[in-house]
């Protein structure tokens, strides 16, 4: 760290899961331009994991937790042994998720988001919303709002040629998200009725049945992913107006968005932030609204290509790997220069 390299140690779900692909993985290269190295360690499963992380803890630099809420004791091990403490988060961990039988609050979630906000030298959030939420536990000048960001030159462009028969909605999501889809199962229906030709295409490891509107299941894959998702002409997003959503940071808007879509979403959480209404897609709660915007869409090519271009400019703007390559290089100043001030 004296010369002003760094060590970081990201401790993730795993090398895999989709938020260390974009919350980490991500930034690599740039961290690798700026002499930082990046080691990535899955989180302990069982307690007899924690001894052999000791010496990586001991070695870094920077410990990044992502997401993880550390029981106390696992917490007092981070603290005691890492030089700088990280927390990275991009959902509302505090809480359940929008569809969990208990209810979205809870108490254990919270105290233990209490703990780790307080404990960090310093804690990335997803949105203003998650920023917000960690403020209310530490100092506001340890907190650093880092959106979720796409490398738009890793998505081929969609020629939006089509018109009418054949026009492709589209969605990209785990099976646990797939149920937003399902909550607004008439509103798709409707909409296969309004539209003719109208279809969707699942990106997903399961997929649903529509009794008006015909659903192409498409295995998700990192490799085939943003092939998908250009070939198709609007990406589409809903949300339950709940914490837990406005905890969501927007990461299928921004692959449409990376991937030349018009989007249509619902006037929810980030959602509101990502999509410039009437320039890079539609904000849509009724039916009606959707109707409109699917309809305007299905049948304006040329609509569709000057969204797709707007959408590509807003992205490079605000969500890059590199804009948030520049956030990230901040908060690592500030821990560098907190260290030669003490």
């Amino acid at each position: 760290m004296e010369d002003g390299s760094l060590h970081l140690l990201g401790l993730v779900d795993g090398p895999d899961h989709v938020c260390c692909r974009y919350r980490l993985n991500a930034f690599r290269a740039s961290w690798e331009r700026d002499c930082h190295a990046l080691v990535l360690a899955s989180w302990p499963r069982r307690w007899l994991g924690w001894p052999s992380l000791l010496p990586k803890v001991r070695r870094a630099d920077v410990v990044i937790v992502q997401r993880k809420l550390p029981a106390k004791w696992q917490l007092h091990f981070l603290r005691r042994n890492a030089k700088y403490l990280l927390f990275d988060f991009d959902d509302a961990v505090f809480g359940r998720d929008s569809y969990a039988a208990k209810g979205i609050p809870s108490i254990r979630r919270q105290s233990r988001f209490r703990s780790i906000c307080a404990a960090a030298d310093a804690v990335i959030a997803g949105n203003t919303f998650l920023g917000e939420q960690a403020a209310r536990w530490t100092t506001s000048s340890r907190v650093h709002v880092i959106p979720t960001c796409v490398d738009p030159d890793a998505y081929p462009l969609a020629r939006h040629e089509s018109r009418g028969l054949g026009l492709q909605l589209v969605w990209v999501g785990s099976s646990s998200t797939l149920q937003s889809l399902e909550a607004i199962r008439h509103l798709l229906n409707t909409l296969g009725q309004s539209v003719p030709g109208l279809q969707l295409k699942l990106v997903c490891d399961r997929s649903l049945h529509l009794e008006h509107l015909p659903v192409i299941p498409v295995g998700w894959s990192e490799a085939t992913e943003a092939n998908e998702l250009a070939s198709a002409d609007i990406g589409i997003c809903w949300m339950p107006d709940d914490d837990w959503s406005r905890g969501k940071c927007g990461l299928k808007l921004l692959q449409y968005m990376a991937a030349g879509l018009p989007v249509v979403a619902n006037r929810i959480g980030v959602h509101k932030e990502i999509v410039l209404h009437g320039e890079t897609g539609f904000l849509a709660d009724t039916a009606e609204e959707w109707q409109n915007a699917i309809g305007q869409l299905a049948t304006d090519p040329a609509l569709r290509r000057r969204m797709s271009a707007a959408g590509r400019r807003r992205l490079a703007a605000d969500y890059s790997v590199e804009w948030g390559a520049a956030k990230w290089r901040n908060a690592l100043s500030n821990l560098q220069a907190g260290r030669a001030a003490a």
